[in-house]
């Protein structure tokens, strides 16, 4: 009964939803998106839509999504945004974590996005525009995704900070104190696989097209780069997410090497109180502001 319920609920959903949609205005990009999709499939094999347009949307996402970031720190204004404004970046660091991002991306990454054609072909997942979600399904399965992801995320790398195990794998990604948006991925190669191995359960769960990889390559780079940002912009529409945690949630966990466990989202570690030091250092923070306007 429960499970009927629960469909019934989603399927509303779904048609209200549908319903909204249909009285919104036709986006002028669907077209032109529509002929370079369409281009992309006349032109090119399925083997290398899948491998080599994975890889070039990963990279180009990642550099892109990095460069708010990269910039800030050369602008004084954005200074009073950054949370620990005693610890600046160097080129030093960025230019060590850059070497590193490509022995990763190239080494490590690269022979996974291989296997993307393989998993595509083995699940029939399809290619044509005709199959293609639309934006409302793709939003719906980027959040599922993002959940799964997170459950992942949270246990293993809680696992990865136990004392016996942490200095020889996860200490690599603590190397900065201080994260940068670059440094998202700067990581041990076993690392990379074990807590990159979350992303890929919610595509075996919802994939029903190959542009739902993308779309969710896209959102967790997005998600990623900004908890490791190191700054908290107002009026980041991340934060329009439920319990989204932030760039302030995870610059903590890098500050004290404890708690905060989680990659996207507040609920695990408010269940299991890996998040009562962050509670407790933000009381304090609120009460010297308020100290500090008397």
């Amino acid at each position: 009964m429960a499970m009927n319920d629960s469909i019934n609920i989603l399927n509303s959903a779904y048609l209200a939803v549908e319903y909204i949609d249909s009285f919104l205005p036709d986006n002028p990009l669907q077209q032109p998106f529509k002929n370079a999709w369409n281009y992309m499939l006349d032109n090119y094999t399925k083997f290398q839509i899948a491998t080599w347009g994975s890889l070039i949307v990963h990279e180009v996402s990642y550099f892109l999504l990095c460069v708010p970031g990269f910039v800030f720190q050369f602008i004084p204004y954005m200074q009073k945004y950054k949370i620990q404004q005693d610890k600046p970046e160097t080129w030093e660091k960025q230019w060590k974590c850059f070497k590193t991002l490509l022995f990763n991306h190239f080494f490590i990454q690269l022979p996974l996005i291989c296997g993307t054609y393989y998993f595509t072909e083995y699940f029939n997942i399809p290619y044509e525009w005709e199959e293609m979600p639309r934006w409302y399904v793709l939003v719906a399965q980027c959040f599922g995704c993002a959940v799964i992801e997170d459950a992942w995320h949270y246990f293993l790398h809680r696992l990865l900070h136990h004392k016996r195990i942490y200095k020889y794998i996860h200490k690599v990604h603590h190397e900065f104190v201080s994260p940068f948006g670059m440094q998202a991925e700067y990581a041990h190669p076993l690392e990379t696989l074990i807590l990159g191995a979350g992303f890929f359960i919610g595509i075996v769960v919802f994939c029903n097209h190959v542009v739902l990889l993308w779309a969710w390559v896209i959102c967790r780079l997005m998600e990623t780069i900004d908890v490791h940002s190191g700054y908290d912009v107002p009026l980041n529409p991340l934060h329009l997410v439920p319990f989204y945690a932030g760039a302030r949630f995870h610059d903590f966990h890098h500050m004290n090497f404890i708690g905060n466990y989680a990659s996207t989202f507040t609920w695990w570690d408010r269940i299991f109180g890996t998040d009562s030091q962050f509670i407790a250092y933000k009381e304090k923070e609120k009460k010297q502001q308020l100290i500090t306007k008397k």
